[in-house]
């Protein structure tokens, strides 16, 4: 999300600092010797003060995350195709980071989705240090795939990998539910959607993280797209109005919640007005299609309602005439014009009649 998200530091930047990693204010001895550490010395240098022990597993990690570095990917590959092929059985505790390492390699080799593999393979490992460290290479390479990267095929980035970005994406909320990087991951998706005009999905999913992450610093962000979004799935009077109707819900709680940033953002009244204008004309659309029917008591609550409910709308006037037009405003206290507060009698539908019920498609 290009206004909102940190990028996460690039895998390169993190391995070199995982390499070179100076001691803490806890001297060399007194860490354990599993990776190489340095400090500095009086010129300002880096230099080693321990090392793994030759030929221990701690040793391999090191190399090969040298290797890496040097960006000598298929050495460090090998390197690490042959220690696994020992150990990946094992319970070994390096194995996870052994996977992790590989990835990373492959990454580094440009070859990030076979580098997804491994670092699925480590999520295996829930209990390791390296899990996170998994989610969050998985985490750079959907955010890729989303702003476009293709998946190569025969050597060249021809394939759509925006599915796999999707479901990455998808997978990490799942694996760290509630954590900075799902909600990360679900900012990202949601925004994503929203980019590709699939306001459906971005509804869904605005709605899904304003729920799991209600003090995230993006909620009001996200709470003004979902508003955007819904409206956005009304298609127009002939169809559905679920959008519609969430909508104006969703613009009332923003304005109660954030009155400030709704007037500056055009979450107002003028915008209700407007989803009101069109929830009229859902209900004149719906009513006229009773009278071509001829099914005069549907239509007839259909334009009470509309009336009773919409009072302010250009389609409550031509409701309201209507309804004058053929002897049903009886009880009606509204005149013609500016419609102001209207009090009808409670009507019911005719028994068998009512609304045709809204699934999305458009009215017969």
């Amino acid at each position: 999300m290009d206004r909102w998200t940190r990028p996460l530091a690039p895998l390169a930047t993190a391995l070199a600092l995982a390499l070179a990693a100076p001691a803490s204010a806890q001297s060399a001895v007194d860490q354990p010797v599993d990776q190489p550490v340095y400090e500095l010395d009086d010129s300002g240098a880096w230099v080693q003060t321990a090392a793994p022990e030759p030929g221990s597993d701690a040793a391999v990690m090191a190399e090969a995350r040298r290797l890496i570095v040097e960006d000598r990917t298929g050495e460090a590959i090998k390197v690490l195709d042959q220690w696994l092929a020992h150990n990946q059985r094992s319970a070994n505790p390096y194995v996870p980071e052994a996977l992790l390492l590989r990835g990373d390699a492959k990454v580094a080799a440009d070859n990030e989705y076979s580098a997804l593999i491994e670092y699925e393979a480590v999520t295996m490992f829930p209990e390791s240090p390296h899990f996170v460290t998994a989610l969050e290479r998985e985490y750079e390479i959907a955010l890729r795939y989303l702003n476009g990267l293709r998946r190569k095929f025969l050597g060249f980035r021809i394939e759509d990998a925006r599915p796999t970005g999707e479901e990455l994406m998808v997978r990490i909320q799942e694996r760290l539910p509630g954590s900075r990087l799902a909600e990360q991951a679900a900012i990202e998706l949601a925004d994503y959607y929203y980019r590709r005009r699939d306001m459906p999905m971005a509804s869904d999913m605005y709605e899904i993280f304003t729920r799991n992450f209600p003090d995230s610093p993006y909620r009001r962000w996200a709470m003004q797209r979902w508003i955007y979004s819904s409206l956005a799935r009304y298609k127009g009077p002939r169809h559905d109005t679920t959008g519609l109707v969430d909508a104006r819900n969703l613009i009332e709680d923003f304005r109660d919640q954030y009155p400030q940033d709704a007037e500056s953002a055009g979450i107002n009244e003028a915008l209700l007005t407007r989803v009101d204008e069109s929830l009229g004309d859902k209900q004149l659309e719906t009513a006229m299609w009773y009278l071509r029917t001829g099914d005069e008591p549907s239509a007839r609550y259909t334009l009470r309602r509309l009336v009773r409910d919409h009072p302010q709308t250009v389609a409550a006037v031509e409701a309201l005439r209507l309804l004058r037009e053929r002897g049903w405003d009886a009880g009606i206290v509204a005149p013609i014009g500016p419609i102001g507060p209207v009090g009808v009698p409670g009507d019911e539908p005719a028994t068998g009649a009512g609304e045709p019920a809204s699934s999305g498609g458009a009215t017969p």
